[in-house]
């Protein structure tokens, strides 16, 4: 009987967010075939069901500071060097910029592949030039971030993986309760899920609510996601829609929620590859995004979803400001959700194109590579 290889994944921390879940997801799909574990730089405040999946909490959480993060760089790649050959894992994988950036500096033990989640990761030349000097494989969540490491780094070593979705399992979570919300008459609820970050942009989300209101007069607005929202909650008031708009906060299973709404919209301006977007098209949500750099306009491609232009990642919680881009989405949603034709053709549609992303595709090729050379 073969012996499995060893799979160390490296991630700062799994408080929520898009690459803490797919590293999660990532140990659980290969723990079939490889001996996996998870290194965390700080096991504080942990959303994701680890129960059963070998973690290792090397306890250097974040400095603040410039000394003080470098500091915690030479500590971090000096611990993840020990480890690398105490445990000696053919591959260790790392997620996102600042794991990634421990994970090529802790030397070679083994393959080392870095995870580039998100395109603000390529705004950094310095560090990417070192992740294609010292990596022996730059896993991407999207193509047009391969293909931009190709063109200007002359990067072979680039490679695209999508991020694994498990259908059948996201949809059995979404059964799994019943969500609480805070109103009681019925009325189509608008969706978006993130952390509370400017790059998600929520102010446009809320304002085009507030126009989509007008028409749609029983509409809510919830968006799912860790964060106090303090200033978004006082735009909603300013905007006079306070009581329709919903700020969940963190939920360790969000699907149950995410499962009530009639539409999702993504207003980010930038991203890597959007897990939620994904997820809500498992669900059947008719989906409406920005067309930001990177990974709607794969997603949606030009008949999956509806697509509008990327809107200003200039922050503008002024209740009396409201932009012709806010406008045009507010009209889109409102479209959608009076055109009972429409929705029932996007459902459709988002159902079909988020079968595309399976876990299977996803193990077939993180197999297939780790073997290369092994």
């Amino acid at each position: 009987m073969n012996k499995k290889m060893k799979m160390m994944l490296i991630v700062p921390m799994l408080h929520q967010g898009g690459f803490e879940r797919v590293c999660v997801a990532t140990a659980r799909l290969l723990m079939p075939y490889y001996e996996v574990c998870i290194v965390l730089f700080d096991s504080h405040d942990i959303a994701y069901d680890i129960e059963g999946i070998p973690v290792i909490d090397i306890h250097l959480g974040v400095k603040k500071g410039l000394a003080g993060k470098v500091f915690r760089v030479i500590q971090r790649s000096l611990k993840l060097w020990q480890l690398k050959r105490k445990l000696r894992p053919d591959i260790a994988y790392s997620f996102g910029s600042t794991a990634n950036i421990v994970n090529v500096l802790s030397g070679k033990c083994g393959k080392i592949w870095v995870g580039l989640r998100s395109y603000m990761d390529m705004e950094d030349e310095g560090k990417i030039r070192l992740f294609v000097r010292r990596a022996d494989r730059i896993l991407c969540c999207a193509r047009q971030i391969e293909d931009e490491l190709r063109k200007k780094y002359g990067c072979n070593k680039a490679v695209t993986l999508y991020n694994p979705l498990d259908m059948a399992d996201l949809q059995a979570k979404a059964r799994a309760e019943a969500p609480k919300l805070p109103w009681k008459e019925e009325g189509p609820i608008i969706a978006s899920m993130g952390r509370e970050d400017e790059v998600k942009g929520f102010w446009h989300l809320i304002k085009a609510f507030a126009l989509v209101k007008r028409k749609v007069e029983n509409a809510r607005l919830m968006i799912i996601g860790d964060g106090t929202f303090t200033i978004y909650k006082e735009l909603a008031r300013a905007l006079g829609v306070e009581e329709d708009v919903y700020f969940t906060g963190m939920k360790r299973n969000p699907f149950p929620y995410l499962q009530r709404a009639a539409v999702y919209v993504l207003t980010s301006y930038r991203e890597g590859f959007p897990n939620a977007l994904v997820e809500a098209m498992a669900l059947g949500l008719p989906a409406i995004s920005t067309d930001c750099p990177t990974g709607p306009a794969e997603i949606l491609e030009e008949c999956y979803g509806i697509l509008l232009p990327n809107m200003s990642p200039e922050v503008n919680c002024d209740a009396g400001v409201i932009t012709e881009e806010e406008r045009d989405l507010a009209r889109r949603v409102t479209d959608l959700l009076e055109d009972s034709g429409k929705m029932a053709h996007y459902r459709e549609m988002s159902l079909k194109r988020a079968r595309d992303f399976t876990t299977e595709n996803y193990v077939e090729l993180i197999r297939q590579w780790g073997c290369e050379n092994a």
